[in-house]
């Protein structure tokens, strides 16, 4: 990390172009949790698929690869017609599932949210632009009315308000900053979805996990001492500098040097 801290400016910009372009391609996928929604051709099993797998993504990439794909074949491979169609027996099935701390009291009340909300909208990502604009500068607003959204039926658990992360709360909001650069991102080399149209990606906020931010750090990209939401904002911005349309592309560059560079 000492040699990345003396590179000048051009330099900086110079690597994230390189890991970006080495990294954002479809052989990515395939040791990713986004090779969840990638198995999916239909926009609302894609959203589902890839909202489990960003959910479930903390710990070793095999394990939630095998973990996510076990709850969608409890779905019966077709999350959401299950989502809508399911009866309360059917609910047995996912009795007695657990990823780390996430049960089936969790995963439960993931699917009784996502019924009440596909029963009236066609897509999640209604779920995230009901409290934002697209003039906003980034999707804090969105990440806030997510959460407030998500946790209003009634009855909810209060153990799951922790796998859904928030802004309010100083929290990175990784998993779901993740999720939205799935959605969102579009360009032609086949990893990101693309499939939201109505945030940019010149809104969205860079996934920053402890691979990230390291490197971030080495590169200068990163001051601020603590890892939690001024630090994306933070972090973001100094990636707005290299690619204003597209900051978190660079996700790729700075997740890849942290951990694939190793393999």
């Amino acid at each position: 990390m000492a040699q990345e801290k003396k590179l000048s400016r051009e330099a900086v910009y110079e690597l994230l172009e390189q890991k970006y372009k080495q990294y954002n391609q479809a052989a990515f996928i395939k040791d990713d949790p986004v090779l969840i929604p990638h198995r999916y051709s239909k926009k609302q099993d894609i959203e589902i698929a890839g909202f489990f797998a960003a959910t479930l993504a903390w710990g070793q990439r095999v394990t939630i690869i095998r973990n996510t794909t076990r709850i969608l074949e409890l779905m019966d491979n077709s999350p959401h017609d299950f989502i809508l169609h399911h009866e309360d027996k059917d609910l047995k099935r996912f009795l007695g599932f657990v990823h780390r701390t996430f049960n089936d009291t969790d995963l439960l009340y993931f699917i009784e949210f996502f019924k009440w909300f596909y029963s009236s909208h066609d897509s999640l990502e209604r779920a995230f632009t009901g409290s934002m604009s697209q003039t906003d500068i980034h999707t804090e607003k969105a990440l806030i009315g997510f959460q407030e959204l998500f946790f209003s039926l009634e009855d909810y658990p209060h153990r799951t308000r922790k796998h859904i992360s928030s802004p309010a709360r100083k929290s990175t909001c990784k998993r779901l900053n993740m999720y939205l650069r799935w959605m969102v991102r579009r360009d032609k080399r086949g990893v990101d979805f693309g499939i939201w149209r109505h945030i940019k990606p010149s809104q969205l906020l860079i996934p920053l996990d402890v691979h990230v931010d390291r490197h971030a750090r080495g590169l200068g990209l990163l001051k601020r001492k603590q890892t939690d939401w001024q630090a994306v904002l933070e972090l973001t911005e100094n990636l707005r500098g290299f690619d204003p349309v597209d900051p978190v592309k660079y996700d790729f560059a700075l997740f890849g040097m942290g951990v694939l560079d190793k393999q």
